[in-house]
């Protein structure tokens, strides 16, 4: 079994905080992310997908295929967007980078299945100091 792993990009805005609760209990809880105005981030994204290499193209999976099924299915939906307002599959979910990863792990594992490769790891970075990583 052999792992590869394709990086994207995005930028995107987003504010955490429970309609439910006051300002201050939002900025209590969720700090300057709770910031009524919104704020954003330049996302990294990390997929690695496993899987055995084709003896015929010497592939695990074809890098542009790949690329495509991200840009389609995660950047094009992700970038210059409120991920509260904007993005599909955030609808309900905090916008939190561990419901981020969730969310891309959603949008991505079947199409990557039916290339012949398994979906390993989705690694976001929000920040240089804080990523989050999901296995499914």
């Amino acid at each position: 079994m052999i792992f590869i792993t394709r990086r994207e990009t995005f930028n995107a805005a987003h504010r955490l905080f429970r309609p439910e609760w006051d300002d201050e209990k939002n900025l209590q809880v969720f700090g300057k992310c709770s910031n009524p105005n919104w704020h954003g981030h330049n996302y990294v994204l990390y997929v690695t997908v496993k899987g055995d290499v084709d003896p015929k193209t010497g592939f695990l999976i074809n890098l542009k295929d790949l690329s495509k099924i991200l840009n389609e299915n995660v950047v094009e939906k992700l970038d210059h967007k409120n991920m509260n307002l904007e993005v599909d599959f955030m609808e309900n979910r905090m916008s939190s980078t561990e419901n981020l990863a969730i969310g891309i792990w959603e949008q991505i594992e079947k199409p990557i299945r039916d290339l012949g490769a398994v979906l390993h790891c989705v690694k976001v970075y929000e920040t240089e100091k804080n990523y989050v990583e999901y296995f499914g």
